[in-house]
C-alpha cells in the first residue's frame, strides 16, 4: 500500500512509498482509514521543527473503519466505525500513567510521530485508545475529534462559566475548534485575526462566533474595555503560537484572569511578559495535546451540534497531492485540509 513517509529528519524529507500493509496482534485492531486530518505539527514536521521517529507514517487525526481484530479485543469489531486516540504505547506505571494522563507518560510513543500513522489506507491501533463514532457524526467530522480533543483538553484546565468574556486569538482550526467549544460552556467568544485570516474569519462568523475582530481594522482592547467596563476578558485562549498575540492576550485580560496557551511557539525560548502574570494575578496554564477523558464529550459535542467540525473543512486531497495541501495551508486558502488514502 501508499503512505505518505517522512523519512528522515530536516525540512522535506516527505515521501509518497510503499510500505506492507500492517499486521494486529493481540488487543489491537486493524483500521482502513476514510479520512486523515493535516495538523500544524505535521506542518512543522514537514519543515523541520518537530521532531518524530522517522522513518515514520504521518497523520493523527482520522476517522475509519475496522476491517480486522486482533486475539482479545471484546468491545469493538469488524466493520465498527471508530477513531483512536493518538496513544499508541505507554509505560502503563509513572504516576502519569497511573491518573490517565498519558499525554505526560515519558515513554508513551503516538501514532503519526512514533508508530505509523493514517496517512495511508491501514492502520494499527490499540483497543484501549478507540471510541466509537455516533452515527450523527460523520466521517469527515470524526477526523477531526483530535484536534477537537486537544481544545477540549485546554478548556477544563480553566473555569470558564456562563456569561464569560473568551477571546480567542489565533482562527486556525484550533483556534476555531476552541471557540465553539468555549460557547458551549455559555460563554461569550471573541476571535481575532489579521487581513490574511479573511477566509477564517469569515468563517468564525458562520459557526456562531459572537464578535468577530479583524485587528488591523479594528481596536480590540477598546472593543473589549466597552464590553467589560474597562476591565477585560475573563478567558484567553492563545491558539496561533504567536508571540506577539500571547502578549496581547496578557494585556486584554482583566486581572485574576485565565491565560491557556494552545498554539505551539516556533521556538521554545520566547519573550513572554511575565510582568502582567504577576502584577495581574494572572493564572496560566499549559496544554499539551489530549488524553483519554476528553474524547468521548468531544464526540459528544459534535453529535449534540454544539460543534461544527465538518464546517471547517475546506479543502480534500489524496495523499500523493501533499504538495499541494500544503501550499493551500500556507497560502492561508485553507482552513483544515483532509487527506485521503489512495485506492488499493
Amino acid at each position: 500500500m501508499k503512505a505518505l513517509v517522512k523519512t528522515e529528519l530536516g525540512h522535506g524529507n516527505l515521501h509518497i512509498q510503499n510500505v506492507e500493509e500492517p499486521s494486529v496482534s493481540s488487543h489491537q485492531v486493524k483500521i482502513k482509514v476514510a479520512y486523515a486530518g493535516i495538523c500544524g505539527s505535521d506542518i512543522h514536521t514537514y519543515e523541520g521543527h518537530y521532531k518524530v521517529a522517522a522513518p515514520v507514517t504521518l497523520g493523527h487525526e482520522f476517522s475509519g473503519r475496522i476491517v480486522e481484530v486482533g486475539e482479545g479485543v471484546t468491545d469493538f469489531k469488524v466493520g465498527d466505525r471508530v477513531t483512536s486516540e493518538t496513544t499508541f504505547s505507554i509505560c502503563g506505571e509513572c504516576r502519569y500513567c497511573q491518573t490517565g494522563d498519558y499525554n505526560l507518560c515519558n515513554h508513551r510513543k503516538g501514532l503519526g510521530t512514533q508508530q505509523n500513522g493514517g496517512f495511508t489506507n491501514y492502520l494499527i491501533a490499540r483497543e484501549e485508545s478507540l471510541h466509537h463514532l455516533p452515527d450523527e457524526v460523520d466521517d469527515r467530522s470524526a477526523s477531526m475529534t483530535e484536534p477537537l480533543a486537544c481544545t477540549y483538553h485546554a478548556i477544563q484546565k480553566i473555569n470558564i462559566k456562563p456569561g464569560d468574556l473568551v477571546v480567542v486569538l489565533g482562527p486556525g482550526p484550533i483556534g476555531l475548534l476552541a471557540a465553539q467549544v468555549a460557547k458551549s460552556y455559555g460563554a461569550t467568544v471573541m476571535m481575532s485575526g489579521l487581513d490574511n485570516d479573511k477566509i477564517r474569519l469569515d468563517k468564525a462568523k458562520e459557526v456562531g462566533i459572537d464578535y468577530v475582530i479583524n485587528i488591523q481594522e479594528e481596536d480590540i482592547k477598546e472593543k473589549i474595555a466597552a464590553l467589560t467596563d474597562g476591565y477585560g476578558v475573563d478567558v484567553v485562549l492563545e491558539c496561533s503560537g504567536s508571540i506577539h498575540a500571547a502578549n496581547q492576550g496578557l494585556d486584554l485580560l482583566r486581572k485574576k484572569g485565565s491565560y491557556a496557551q494552545v498554539g505551539i511557539f516556533p521556538d521554545s525560548h520566547v519573550k513572554f511578559d511575565m510582568e502582567k502574570v504577576i502584577q495581574k494575578e494572572i493564572h496560566v496554564v499549559g496544554s499539551r495535546s489530549q488524553k483519554s477523558a476528553d474524547w468521548e464529550p468531544s464526540l459528544q459535542l459534535m453529535k449534540e451540534k454544539k460543534v461544527d467540525a465538518k464546517a471547517l473543512v475546506t479543502h480534500e486531497f489524496t495523499i500523493d497531492q501533499w504538495d499541494e495541501a500544503y501550499q493551500a495551508i500556507k497560502d492561508g486558502e485553507a482552513i483544515k485540509v483532509l487527506l485521503k488514502p489512495l485506492q488499493d
